[in-house]
C-alpha cells in the first residue's frame, strides 16, 4: 500500500496527461481504501467468530462448539423433554406397584412390600454405576440413549407381562369360581422387566441433568444466569409430570387395564427419546480433561499394585522413604499399593 506522495513521485518520473493521472490516483485510493476496509472486516469478523466459540465445548461433528448455534435454551428444552418422560415413566410403574403385586400376581402384602423396597433401593444404587459408566467410558450423551433404549424395553415387557394371562387363557380358582391367573412365567418376565426399568433409570439419572447445564457456559454472564432459571423450569416440569402420573395413570391402572396402565409409560418414555434425538444437532458435549472420573483412576491403581504383587520395591525408594526424601510419605496401611509405581519395564528386569 502506497501513501499519496509515492504514488505522485511514480507518475512524475512517469509524464502523462493531467486527466489520466487524477484518473489514476483517484482509482488506486479508492482500492486501498476498499482492501484496508476489507483486512479490518476481516478481523471483526475473525474476532466475532473466537468469541463466539465455547471453550471446552465441540458440537455433534466434533468441531468447536458455536455460541450463537449451539447450546443455551435451544437445546435445553429437548434435555427437559426427555427427563419429564423419564419421570412419568418411572412413577408411572412404582406409584401403585404394591397394588399389581397383591391383585393380578396374587402375592402376600408383605411379601409384595419386600420386593417392591428391594427393587427401589436397587434402582436408588444403580445411578453410581451409571454415573461412573459415563464419566469413563460413554460420555452423558451415549449413556442417556442406551439407558432410554433399557428402558422402552423393559416398559415393553412390564406391558407384556401384564397381557399374558388373556394371552394364555390360564385360569385358577378362587372360591368356586374360576378367573384368569398369572402363570410363573409371566412372575419371572415381570421382575425382569422391572429390574431393566431400574437400569435404565441408573444410567438416565445421573447424566440428563449434568448434560443440560453442559448446554450452558458457565463463564458467559447470560449463560450463567439462565442456567439458574434452567434448573428452575426443571424441577418444575420434574413434578408436574410425576403429579399427573400418578393421578391419572393409578385411575387407569385401578379402573381400567393394567396393560393399558403400562403400555402409556412405554409410549411416552419412547417419545422422551425421540424428542432428545432430535436435539442433537444443537447439543453441545463437554471434553474438560479434567471430567475423567476418579473411580477409574483408583481402579487403574489397584491393577497395576496386582499386576506387580509378586515384585518387590528397589531399594531406592526404601532408602528415600526413610531418609524423607519423598514428597509423600506413604502410611502403614495399604503399602501393597506401593507397587503400581513401579514401570513394566523394572518389572520385567525383576522377573530376569
Amino acid at each position: 500500500i502506497f501513501s499519496k506522495r509515492e504514488i505522485s513521485r511514480f507518475f512524475h518520473n512517469h509524464p502523462i496527461s493531467r486527466e489520466i493521472y487524477e484518473s489514476q490516483l483517484n482509482q488506486i485510493l479508492k482500492n486501498q481504501i476498499s482492501i484496508g476496509f476489507m483486512e479490518n472486516s476481516n478481523e471483526v469478523s475473525l474476532e466475532a467468530e473466537l468469541t463466539d466459540l465455547v471453550d471446552d465445548a465441540v458440537d455433534y461433528t466434533g468441531q468447536p462448539a458455536v455460541r450463537s448455534k449451539s447450546g443455551y435454551w435451544r437445546s435445553a428444552w429437548f434435555i427437559i423433554g426427555v427427563e419429564v418422560s423419564e419421570r412419568m415413566s418411572f412413577y408411572g410403574i412404582q406409584g401403585n406397584l404394591i397394588s399389581y403385586l397383591t391383585g393380578p400376581l396374587k402375592q402376600t402384602t408383605a411379601s409384595a412390600a419386600k420386593n417392591v423396597n428391594i427393587w427401589a433401593g436397587t434402582a436408588s444404587l444403580l445411578p453410581l454405576l451409571g454415573a461412573f459408566v459415563a464419566d469413563s467410558f460413554l460420555g452423558r450423551y451415549r449413556t442417556i440413549i442406551i439407558a432410554s433404549l433399557i428402558y422402552i424395553l423393559g416398559l415393553g415387557l412390564l406391558t407384556l407381562s401384564a397381557k399374558l394371562p388373556s394371552l394364555t387363557k390360564s385360569k385358577c380358582q378362587v372360591d368356586s369360581e374360576f378367573i384368569l391367573c398369572s402363570q410363573h412365567s409371566q412372575v419371572i418376565l415381570f421382575f425382569i422387566s422391572l429390574y431393566l426399568v431400574a437400569i435404565g433409570q441408573g444410567g438416565h439419572k445421573p447424566c440428563v441433568q449434568a448434560f443440560g447445564a453442559d448446554q450452558f457456559d458457565e463463564h458467559h454472564p447470560k449463560e450463567h444466569r439462565a442456567r439458574s432459571s434452567f434448573f428452575n423450569w426443571w424441577f418444575f416440569t420434574m413434578v408436574a409430570g410425576c403429579a399427573a402420573t400418578l393421578s391419572i395413570l393409578n385411575y387407569i391402572q385401578d379402573n381400567y387395564s393394567w396393560v393399558l396402565g403400562f403400555g402409556i409409560p412405554c409410549i411416552v418414555m419412547t417419545i422422551g427419546l425421540l424428542v432428545f434425538l432430535l436435539g442433537t444437532t444443537t447439543y453441545r458435549f463437554n471434553i474438560k480433561d479434567n471430567d475423567k472420573s476418579p473411580f477409574l483412576r483408583i481402579c487403574r491403581v489397584f491393577v497395576a499394585a496386582i499386576r506387580n504383587w509378586r515384585n518387590t520395591l528397589p531399594n531406592t525408594y526404601t532408602e528415600e522413604e526413610c531418609e524423607g526424601m519423598l514428597h509423600h510419605q506413604s502410611s502403614d496401611q495399604f503399602n501393597f499399593l506401593n507397587k503400581a509405581l513401579l514401570t513394566p519395564k523394572r518389572s520385567k528386569q525383576k522377573q530376569l
